[in-house]
C-alpha cells in the first residue's frame, strides 16, 4: 500500500478542519503533541491518508519543498529492505530504521531523483 503524508508548519490542526468539511470525512487516530499534530490518519475518497506537524524537516535546507512524502507498507522487513537496497544509492538519509510499537521497521530517506520515502511493516 502506499500513502500519501502530508507535513505542514504548524497548521496540520487547521489542514484538518478544511479537509474534513471539503471532502466530507473525518480524522482519526489523532496523536496531539504540545503544540503541534504528531499524526493523524483521514480517508479521502477511500485513500488513506497521512497528517502532522513533522519536526522532521523542519530546519532544513529547502524544507518547504518536502510538504509530502510516501508512505509504503510491507508485509515483511526483508521485502521492505530488499527494495531499500535499490532506492537508497545515491540518496539521502532521513530517520534510520527502527522498531516502535506500531511497525517492526519504520524509517525514512530520499532516492537519487529527491523523492522522499517513508518505509514501514504493516500499517498505523
Amino acid at each position: 500500500m502506499v500513502i500519501p503524508h502530508l507535513h505542514f508548519n504548524g497548521e496540520c490542526e487547521k489542514a484538518i478542519a478544511l479537509y474534513e468539511k471539503a471532502f466530507n470525512t473525518k480524522a482519526d487516530g489523532i496523536d496531539r503533541g504540545d503544540k503541534c499534530i504528531n499524526h493523524a490518519n483521514m480517508k479521502i475518497h477511500g485513500q488513506t491518508v497521512y497528517l502532522n506537524d513533522n519536526e522532521f524537516f523542519a530546519g532544513r535546507e529547502g524544507a518547504s519543498d518536502f510538504p509530502v512524502h510516501l508512505i509504503v507498507t510491507f508485509t515483511t522487513a526483508e521485502e521492505l529492505l530488499a527494495c531499500y537496497d535499490v532506492l537508497k544509492k545515491d540518496g539521502e538519509d532521513g530517520h534510520p530504521f527502527v522498531t516502535t510499537p506500531y511497525s517492526a521497521l519504520v524509517g525514512n530517506f530520499a532516492d537519487k531523483l529527491g523523492i522522499w520515502w517513508g518505509f514501514m511493516v504493516g500499517s498505523c
